[in-house]
């Protein structure tokens, strides 16, 4: 007999209680071996992987992309032996993991045999509860009551899932206040975006259902004779979630926590530009991507052993200022699914090389959405490259526990005055925001004219 068994949604070893489900790589029917990435996920962090943690065929997929859910809510159920004579494991009522699952799923962090819901998120309400078995309804049903009559309220009992009623029109459910189309949510979308009323038309689909072709000819069809048909202009709603949701929450509470301050300074990074020329054609260095930020990088790791407090932490709850004797040295970097802030371990023992290998990895792994959760938390000071989208400068707002963070400028060709007279040289500009608990206006003002003066003239660094 098979043996079926459920996989619940993990912590990913960041402490958070939901993810969202980004997409799935496998479907009913499919073969797994362990180990096979069945599912990538998006937590408040990052998008995450997830592996199988058995072998066996997929029976059920209990979540469909776009869907949020807790974290221990079962997402999948497994056939660990097809066409064997093993004994069926049984579910519990609750919805959760099978005893034999749940007991080897155990070391998976956070997973409990709590019992747990899966949610979708309303676009003008709360979260609805939503059980494994209602979840196709609720895609079509709940949207469509969703959007024609406002958020399910959760004491509401279920929709019938039965899509057509007997008596209505073709291509419409009957629920509460009138008759609502049938049409998918891609369909409603179309149908939004091209300023078609879905309740105008009748569905060439499977009983009834409006599909998009039924969309397009009607947003094509032309105009009543003596009317001119209006463009369609519309709006675009995107839920707040996911590295946006956590980005802004942290951004508001560090800004209206940490008293910050902002200074400026412009350099003329000349040298600093003649020796990256210079050292690209050196042995060491020939095949490496070495670019400014490398040297802000080196700059900041040295700069900070003069001025240690933009280095620290606050700790409130322990009345208690964090001196940190690493640098976990953030970089600021622009993602499709937002910005995130990974870290370059110990950035204060690379050399300038190592720096530049470091950099390039962490940035094509952000723009590739997998940068683990693990590589953006405890980070000790920040740079922001805004010059890398051609602006000058900045006020950055300090990342939560840290006390300072540099916003890196576009280098550009500038008359400057040299030795008297004036010269078109290479100048950026800098812009340091830190937390005055932390820092007081000398130290911030030392520590960014230190890192200028390396930008200015590496020759400095021997001194340091």
């Amino acid at each position: 007999m098979p043996e079926y068994k459920s996989f619940p949604l993990p912590d990913t070893a960041e402490g958070l209680t939901e993810a969202e489900i980004l997409s799935w790589h496998v479907q009913p029917g499919d073969t797994v071996t362990v180990n096979q990435i069945i599912v990538e996920i998006e937590t408040a962090k990052a998008a995450v992987e997830l592996p199988c943690p058995w072998a066996g065929v997929v029976t059920e997929l209990h979540v469909q992309p776009g869907q949020t859910v807790d974290v221990g809510t079962p997402i999948l159920t497994i056939d660990v032996d097809p066409g064997g004579a093993g004994k069926p494991a049984a579910a519990s009522t609750n919805g959760s993991a099978p005893a034999e699952a749940e007991e080897e799923m155990k070391p998976l962090v956070g997973y409990g045999s709590k019992t747990v819901t899966a949610k979708r998120r309303s676009r003008n309400g709360p979260a609805v509860p939503a059980t494994a078995d209602a979840a196709a309804a609720q895609s079509t049903v709940g949207a469509a009551f969703e959007r024609h009559q406002g958020p399910v309220p959760e004491e509401a009992a279920p929709v019938d899932p039965t899509p057509i009623v007997p008596d209505s029109p073709a291509g419409l459910i009957d629920l509460p206040g009138g008759y609502v189309p049938l049409a998918k949510p891609p369909v409603r979308k179309l149908a939004k975006d091209l300023g078609v009323d879905l309740r105008s038309l009748t569905g060439t689909g499977d009983s009834g259902v409006i599909t998009r072709s039924d969309v397009e000819r009607a947003a094509s069809s032309p105009a009543e004779e003596g009317q001119v048909k209006a463009p369609v202009r519309g709006e675009r709603r995107v839920p707040i979630k996911g590295v946006r949701k956590v980005t802004a929450q942290a951004m508001v509470a560090s800004a209206f926590t940490a008293p910050h301050v902002t200074e400026f300074l412009t350099v003329d990074v000349t040298p600093m530009m003649e020796l990256r020329a210079k050292l690209k054609n050196h042995p060491e260095f020939r095949n490496v991507k070495l670019t400014p930020l490398a040297f802000c990088a080196k700059a900041i790791a040295m700069a900070i052993k003069r001025t240690p407090e933009v280095n620290s932490s606050w700790d409130e709850a322990a009345q208690e200022i964090v001196y940190k004797d690493y640098v976990h040295l953030g970089i600021a970097a622009a993602t499709p699914r937002g910005l995130i802030v990974p870290k370059i371990r110990d950035a204060d023992t690379l050399s300038l090389r190592e720096l530049a290998d470091a950099l390039e990895l962490l940035t094509t792994t952000a723009r590739e959405g997998k940068t683990p959760p693990s590589d953006m938390v405890n980070g000790t000071i920040t740079i922001t490259n805004v010059g890398v989208f051609g602006v000058d400068t900045g006020t950055p707002i300090i990342n939560p526990g840290e006390s300072a963070i540099l916003a890196f400028g576009a280098i550009r060709d500038t008359p400057w005055v040299v030795d008297g007279d004036i010269k078109v040289r290479k100048v950026c500009q800098l812009a340091l925001s830190f937390d005055h608990r932390l820092v007081d206006g000398q130290q911030g003002s030392e520590f960014l004219a230190d890192v200028g003066a390396l930008l200015a003239d590496p020759a400095l660094a021997i001194t340091y």
